[in-house]
């Protein structure tokens, strides 16, 4: 039963992010979506006890789920066509009003996909007045948006100016030792040398960045909290803390001598948006590699269940162990490293580039080493796949481009052309030898390593610690749902349609018990987007 409401939670988090971008708040009915998912969010979490008090099962109905999934489709489709279509005001405000019906539906559907009416019934009936006491909950959360929204924006201009002016000195300082004159202006936070300056704009003072840290090393300590001592693994935060403040500091400085040397370009485009990732993706590597390996941090050698020979965790008999955390599966890095090679790569070349990634190729190059390197792991795989696969790769591309080709026909042209400029600019060699690159990456190196780290590994990770153990056919529901969220959000602004591609090659995978028809699709669904890229110009999708 607890699976069955940590799955509707789930949903109701995911339907609150789809609706924090498609409802129009100005409407008369704008706050009802939401002010009804903070309302049965707080009835399901109060009333979990009358959920374990009704001993009968509750089933997952899909057919729902599948209509409420077509009714968020529908209305996100439409709220593009409002924004991006030429329409008369009353037009505008109709199509809003059934957009904002359509959510209300999508909402509902969820509701009665994870529980019954009659269910909700009963519980409503069990509680009392709790339904009443849910329903001022998501008032009032709906409410304190005004006043916490107004403090916010207070507090940050209170508050950036100071992170902002140290970051701005600290920067000045350390260019000073690099270049012999510095242009710094305090009162504009304009700083760099005669030939390139940069203003330092509160986003770049690194606050946000701390932040992050801050989540991350607090989420890794509580994870790992029985390999590590307390209190002396938190002194590990500060440090972390620290590293990211010096290297956003190195980055601004860093930037303006790329700006300095003649490519201001590859400054303010590729550095400028990689760089702080390359900066969070060290530091936190570091933090996880101290508090594993430091004796001070790590926890007795002579723990329960663990036998050390050197730095190394072995486990003689019971749970296997990897890297010191008992059970967890040695096949982790063959189903990671592919994915996490991309993305080193994906940092460095757009650390590299401005407008136009012309390292791209070393994408490719990074997860072929890596799946080369692992090829003897993949061998108890399941690589075979039938024609459900075909099908539904089709399935995912129809729904992917179907959004984007309702707002490029708004738009009457193609969206964003920066790519296809860029390429048109290249000698036919060339043009021709990136594009072959890129469609080899998305037909073979992408699906093998995305989905080996998503479906081959966090779907299954979700499950059991022993994932690689642990059949495809045995995900449940919540593993689904998590790793398909996380999958469509690591696709940016197209993060709605990739989680439904998500959702695709996971129960894909689940019906057919092979990872290989989830990568067949996938590859299906890239190549085909590749084509219909080329054919049509709509290099957004790229």
């Amino acid at each position: 039963m607890l699976g069955r409401v940590h799955l509707y939670l789930a949903i109701l988090v995911l339907d609150a992010a789809i609706l924090g971008s498609i409802v129009h708040v100005g409407l008369p009915i704008g706050p009802l979506a939401p002010i009804g998912i903070a309302a049965l969010a707080a009835f399901v979490c109060f009333g979990r006890s009358a959920l374990r008090a009704m001993q009968r099962p509750l089933p997952f109905r899909g057919r729902i789920f599948a209509l409420h999934l077509a009714c968020v489709a529908v209305a996100w489709c439409g709220n593009l066509l409002s924004r991006h279509a030429d329409l008369p005001g009353p037009s505008i405000f109709f199509l809003s009003v059934a957009i904002s019906f359509v959510v209300l539906g999508a909402v509902v559907l969820a509701a009665l996909a994870c529980i019954p009416f009659h269910a909700w019934m009963e519980m409503i009936h069990a509680t009392g007045r709790l339904w009443l006491y849910s329903l001022l909950v998501g008032v009032a959360a709906w409410c304190l948006r005004f006043p916490l929204q107004a403090a916010w924006n207070l507090s940050a201009l209170a508050q950036g100016r100071i992170p902002q002016l140290l970051a701005f000195r600290s920067a000045a300082a350390v260019l000073g030792l690099v270049v012999p004159s510095v242009v710094a202006d305090p009162a504009t936070f304009t700083l760099g040398t005669e030939h390139f300056q940069v203003i330092v704009a509160p986003a770049c003072s690194g606050l946000e960045g701390l932040g992050l840290m801050l989540i991350f090393t607090v989420a890794w300590l509580l994870l790992f909290r029985r390999e590590n001592r307390f209190p002396q693994a938190l002194a590990l935060i500060p440090c972390a803390l620290a590293a990211a403040w010096a290297l956003n500091i190195a980055r601004l400085v860093v930037l303006i001598l790329i700006g300095n040397a003649g490519a201001p370009q590859v400054a303010m485009v590729g550095f400028h948006s990689q760089a702080g990732w390359i900066a969070f993706t060290a530091v936190a590597y570091l933090f996880a590699l101290a508090a594993g390996k430091l004796p001070w941090v790590r926890q007795s050698p002579s723990a329960p269940g663990l036998h050390f020979r050197g730095s190394e965790a072995l486990a003689p008999a019971g749970p296997r162990t990897w890297a010191g955390v008992e059970g967890e599966s040695p096949a982790t890095a063959a189903y990671l490293v592919p994915f996490l090679a991309i993305l080193a790569a994906s940092f460095v070349s757009r650390a590299v580039s401005g407008n136009f990634e012309w390292l791209y190729p070393l994408r490719f190059v990074a997860a072929g080493w890596a799946i080369w390197h692992y090829r003897k792991a993949y061998k108890t795989i399941q690589w075979r796949f039938g024609w459900e696969a075909l099908a539904t790769g089709f399935a995912v591309f129809l729904v992917w481009i179907f959004p984007h080709s309702i707002a490029v026909h708004a738009a009457g042209t193609a969206l964003d052309p920066t790519l296809g400029t860029a390429l048109g600019r290249l000698s036919p060699a060339a043009r021709w030898a990136w594009i072959s690159v890129r469609i080899a990456a998305a037909v073979i190196t992408v699906p093998l390593a995305e989905e080996l780290a998503f479906r081959g590994f966090l779907a299954r990770r979700l499950v059991s610690r022993s994932f690689d153990d642990l059949p495809l056919a045995q995900l449940t529901a919540p593993a689904i749902l998590i790793s398909s969220l996380v999958f469509g959000l690591m696709h940016g602004q197209q993060w709605i349609v990739g989680i439904v591609a998500g959702l695709a090659y996971a129960l894909l995978a689940r019906w057919k018990g092979r990872l290989g028809d989830a990568v067949a699709a996938h590859a299906v669904t890239n190549l085909l987007l590749a084509a219909w890229v080329l054919i049509s110009g709509n290099w957004s999708l790229w």
